[in-house]
């Protein structure tokens, strides 16, 4: 039995779905049952339990060989992680899977959630359990969250210069882990996941406009302006300091690495962003009025 954990989330809600579409059993793990309505699909067992409280997890953990360590971007997130690879011990799981994170270049340091990530990576490697790291370096679904700037102002403001970026589409990445999880020999493996280009982001402002059928015009802005349009817009305050700290990090470092391997290894095909942007048109595209 194989668990994925953080199932109410972006990630891993596709992990869960990929599993079902293929006729994979699996156990999905969400802290309020009332989020998992999307879940309830053929194969799935869904649990509620908090990671950081393992005795919320005896449930959920028992017989499960695998488990697909993925959490919140929180002040918290490496306190839960290392809760739940204390749980796994306990409970006999074999082998954890860990979404991390990685881009070129970075000062993990620098970066509050790089430096909880490898934190959190080395409490799994010390554990004695078996692991395998996923390290996304992005997810092209950041883009959607841009949406209300872009549906009303034709602007796509990020705070990225012209550096080039590579983000993976989360639903790549959701296929290479279903791939791992299933996968004999994974032990101690170490996967880079980017998208197959690396595009600025007036590229990729290009591939929404096409998709979406108007300009969406990129607007480079200072990392701080970014801050304070994200808190103005009620961002939590920790969330903007760490995406001020990524801003600042990704200038530093202008040119992003295209990393196969995981493609290669799993046989999964990768996605361009112009065919994400045609995937998702119709959340680019301005609605009609009656």
């Amino acid at each position: 039995m194989i668990l994925v954990t953080g199932a109410a989330g972006m990630s891993g809600a596709e992990v869960v779905r990929q599993f079902s579409s293929q006729g994979r059993p699996v156990r999905a793990l969400v802290r309020d049952l009332s989020r998992a309505s999307a879940l309830a699909l053929d194969g799935v067992e869904i649990f509620e339990g908090d990671m950081s409280k393992p005795q919320t997890l005896g449930r959920a953990l028992d017989g499960v060989e695998k488990a697909l360590l993925i959490s919140s971007a929180d002040p918290q997130m490496l306190e839960t992680q290392c809760a739940f690879v204390d749980a796994c011990k306990s409970a006999g799981v074999r082998h954890v899977v860990k979404y991390s994170g990685a881009e070129t270049g970075f000062r993990r340091s620098k970066f509050r959630f790089a430096e909880m990530h490898a934190q959190a990576e080395e409490y799994l490697e010390q554990s004695g359990l078996d692991f395998t790291h996923l390290r996304p370096s992005g997810f092209m679904q950041v883009y959607l969250w841009e949406t209300p700037t872009i549906l009303a102002r034709g602007e796509l403001r990020l705070a990225m210069g012209d550096i080039t970026l590579a983000p993976i589409d989360a639903v790549d990445a959701a296929k290479i882990a279903v791939s791992a999880l299933l996968a004999t020999g994974q032990e101690g493996k170490v996967y880079r996941l980017t998208g197959p280009e690396a595009l600025t982001t007036a590229e990729i402002a290009e591939h929404i406009s096409r998709a979406a059928g108007r300009r969406v015009r990129y607007v480079a802005i200072t990392p701080q302006q970014r801050h304070e349009e994200m808190l103005a817009a009620g961002a939590p305050a920790y969330f903007a300091d760490a995406l001020l700290e990524q801003s600042v990090e990704r200038l530093r470092n202008p040119e992003a690495a295209i990393h196969d391997e995981a493609y290669l290894a799993f046989g999964v095909l990768p996605t361009r962003f112009k065919d994400f942007a045609m995937r998702n048109r119709q959340v680019f595209e301005v609605p009609v009025t009656a």
